[in-house]
């Protein structure tokens, strides 16, 4: 056991710049409250930093229930960038906005909430990560009084409310019946637990975690979010809290429950890809469309998290896969964000007018697919392995018969780029920066795949 605060920097870091972003904030006057965003961003590259070095350490358990291992390490580094993105993001949204420092505050301490919920071996901790995680996130989806995101954020919260409250039903039989609330004390006492009832809190427990993982059959909240909510936080609410949820999915599998795991979440991870490609075939909205979609990924995500304990595939291909998602979905959302446009028609013409914008979301679109070589291609071969290694060769058939599905969708956004474009407007600058990089990164995570795998 090490029980060294320094361990733990890369929160600390993100707790610092939320603190010190919020007592400044009551200070300055509206029209330079972006100096929080500054405090907020200096937060974030420092945590950044210290977990790259905290990546080169040995593995270890930080007050027995936080652990300092590969998954900490990647959900780290994946949530931190991915945040530093939205703020990024955010920045042309909420300029001169009278809560524009509660905004940035708000997104670091959701995402703090889900570096620890991805990060804790232990049943009380990940109930309070999920809640720090969730309540900000619930109170940005609606962060424009009176405006359409109120709706999503409502039904956001009720749904939230509701899963979590089934979660913490789940968390109360497991450690009653485990005799304990940390992983390897619930692997050895469920051995022993009556089935019925270990089932049952397991299914409860899920349903929490699947609310933030964007899956079946807590994905209802994703389209009207995406949809509702302001662009930028779409964005996050669609990639960040997935890191975290997916991570924590994989950690209590493989901890705790590598025997009677695999059967639930294959059939889950089916489900969640099938219903999120059909749902997106008709979407003409990109932001709904983007949902769906986010709602399939999360099916193929759910398949090597299945594999937990029965192969050594399934440590990578989730750890790959989800910070490959991540650099993907948070370009397509930065070229929402940077063009403005809602509706497929208005992209018509982008790969004209604006080029490097137009590339980098036929790169993203391409990597949703799993085309080569962007890093979400990378990601599905290892997720194919698993399951054909962990001998879930049908959940592998399920999962290719969707990928070429989702073909049709994705290219109804890509063709039109390539027309004649008919009012060319010039993207936001910022937005288009986040959007450019993220597309080198997830060439680079592709064509890098064998220097980050060896």
């Amino acid at each position: 056991m090490n029980e060294n605060p320094a361990d733990l920097a890369p929160e600390l870091c993100v707790l610092i710049a939320a603190v010190l972003g919020l007592a400044g904030g009551l200070f300055l006057p509206r029209r330079r409250q972006w100096q929080v965003a500054v405090v907020c961003a200096a937060g974030l590259v420092a945590g950044l930093a210290a977990a790259g070095v905290a990546a080169t350490r040995a593995d270890l358990m930080a007050f027995d229930a936080f652990a300092v291992d590969p998954v900490t390490h990647v959900t780290r580094i994946t949530v931190l960038g991915s945040t530093l993105a939205v703020v990024a993001l955010a920045r042309g949204q909420v300029r001169d906005h009278p809560r524009e420092t509660e905004h940035y505050v708000l997104i670091l301490l959701s995402a703090l909430g889900t570096v620890v919920l991805g990060a804790t071996s232990d049943l009380l901790v990940l109930v309070a990560a999920y809640l720090l995680a969730s309540i900000p996130a619930y109170a940005l989806a609606g962060f424009g009084k009176d405006a359409p995101g109120t709706e999503a954020a409502l039904k956001y919260y009720l749904m939230g409310a509701l899963l979590g409250v089934l979660m913490l039903a789940g968390v109360t039989l497991l450690s009653g019946i485990g005799r304990g609330t940390a992983y390897p004390v619930l692997r050895v006492g469920l051995a022993d637990a009556p089935q019925a009832a270990v089932a049952a809190g397991v299914v409860a427990l899920l349903a929490g975690l699947l609310f933030k993982a964007g899956a079946v059959p807590g994905h209802f909240w994703v389209p009207d979010v995406a949809e509702g909510a302001p662009p930028a936080i779409a964005a996050y609410v669609t990639t960040v809290p997935k890191i975290g949820a997916f991570a924590a999915l994989y950690r209590f599998g493989a901890e705790t429950l590598p025997d009677a795991w695999p059967a639930l979440l294959a059939v889950v991870a089916a489900a969640t890809m099938t219903l999120g490609n059909l749902a997106a075939f008709g979407q003409d909205n990109v932001r709904r469309l983007l949902a769906y979609s986010t709602v399939s990924q999360a099916g193929y995500l759910l398949v090597p998290v299945a594999m937990a304990g029965r192969t050594d595939l399934a440590q990578p291909a989730v750890l790959y896969y989800v910070a490959a998602y991540a650099v993907t979905n948070l370009g397509a959302f930065a070229v929402v964000v940077a063009t403005g446009r809602d509706d497929l028609a208005e992209y018509a013409g982008l790969l004209r007018g604006s080029p490097l914008v137009g590339l980098s979301l036929v790169v993203c679109l391409l990597g949703f697919i799993g085309t080569p070589p962007t890093a979400v291609f990378v990601g599905k071969v290892l997720m194919f392995g698993a399951a054909l290694d962990g001998h879930y060769a049908w959940l592998a058939v399920v999962a290719a018969v969707n990928t070429a599905a989702s073909v049709f969708y994705y290219l109804r956004w890509i063709v039109p780029l390539f027309r004649r474009p008919s009012v060319p407007s010039p993207p936001a600058r910022g937005a288009s920066a986040v959007a450019v990089t993220a597309a080198l990164c997830s060439l680079a995570l592709g064509i890098g795949s064998g220097i980050a795998l060896s």
